[in-house]
């Protein structure tokens, strides 16, 4: 599947960064939102350094037809990375093979053959295959005791069975060239919000997978990385309205009514628009320097606005405080804080 393609609930399709963006109003209130000027400088440490030789190094992409894929593509190909960009629909082949150091690839993750055909294709170039960017996703938005088990096993088999498949397909190419395999998760992947919970949990599961996965790959020089994007600017906001028209889209058996028909609102409004006009480019520059560092993070993440590195790291800290919550082992204010500490020295 590719990029960042929405599907139904049910009868609705709606989009991961229209309805994150969106839930983040519902919750706290446009008020909070900074406009684009208050964002801090960028710091020079941001920008990819000590970077090894790339030359014609080869990478693939999946879910490069749009968003989130087709920069990360396009800039891995202009720093001299040969791309492998898997896409699904023709018009989206022809136009990625169109650009110097791309070869498009058929590929839908959730294809078995899809994905063997692409190995095949690797391999007959003889290029092998230094990087491996996951990229293919997709959103289900779906109260939990509502949402359908087609539609849940639908975003589990491509946000979590799809990293899995590709990974292992490609794993022997990998860890020939010693290379590098980084994924896109989501700060959904860290924190929760109502009616997100299948994607949310897809990608929970793709946290777990990279760290299991940095693990196993460690003893073959591989390193694994995880790009945990924010909200940015989508251009799904027509499309998914159409979608929507055309399933005959209504809430009226849902028990949450109020809160989708506030977010199909929100989707039909320009104001999100106004607020979040960031294209991906930063998540695309991750992408460059998790795959040409010589220290590449095993986490990035990368947000648009201040508030939304807030939402995401209070998440992971209110759930570090219920996990020492109220057991024999709990560890004290001064215990929790030298643990910081000395995980903040050891980065």
């Amino acid at each position: 599947m590719d990029g960042l393609e929405t599907i139904s609930l049910g009868r609705v399709v709606i989009s991961k960064l229209l309805i994150s963006a969106a839930t983040l109003f519902l919750a706290f209130s446009l008020g909070c939102n900074p406009s684009p000027e208050s964002r801090p400088a960028e710091e020079p440490g941001e920008q990819p350094s000590s970077k090894e030789p790339i030359a014609q190094r080869a990478v693939l992409v999946t879910g490069a037809s749009s968003g989130i894929g087709r920069k990360t593509a396009e800039l891995l190909a202009t720093k001299g990375f040969f791309v492998y960009a898997g896409a699904r629909k023709e018009k989206d082949l022809k136009a990625l093979d169109a650009i110097e150091n791309i070869q498009a690839i058929r590929l839908d993750v959730t294809v078995p053959a899809d994905i063997e055909a692409a190995v095949a294709t690797v391999r007959a170039a003889g290029r092998g295959l230094y990087g491996l960017v996951n990229n293919a996703g997709v959103t289900v938005i779906a109260p939990l005791i509502e949402v359908t088990e087609k539609d849940f096993n639908f975003q589990m088999n491509v946000n979590a069975y799809g990293p899995y498949r590709v990974t292992k397909a490609f794993a022997p190419l990998i860890i020939e060239s010693k290379g590098r395999i980084t994924t896109t998760g989501s700060a959904s992947g860290i924190t929760t919000w109502s009616l997100g919970g299948p994607y949310a949990m897809s990608k929970h599961a793709i946290e777990a997978f990279t760290d299991v996965l940095a693990m196993e790959m460690q003893p073959f020089g591989v390193q694994v990385s995880l790009i945990e994007p924010g909200n940015y600017r989508t251009k799904l906001n027509t499309s998914m309205r159409q979608r929507l028209e055309a399933r005959g889209y209504t809430s009226e058996n849902s028990l949450y009514k109020d809160d989708i028909d506030k977010l199909i609102e929100m989707s039909e409004s320009k104001l999100l628009s106004a607020v979040y006009l960031e294209e991906p480019d930063e998540v695309a520059e991750a992408f460059l320097h998790a795959l040409s560092d010589k220290s590449p993070k095993r986490r990035y993440l990368v947000v648009p606005y201040q508030h939304e590195a807030a939402i995401t790291v209070n998440a992971a800290i209110t759930r570090l405080v219920q996990i020492n919550e109220g057991h024999s082992y709990s560890y004290s204010r001064e215990e929790l804080i030298g643990m910081l500490d000395k995980a903040l020295g050891d980065l």
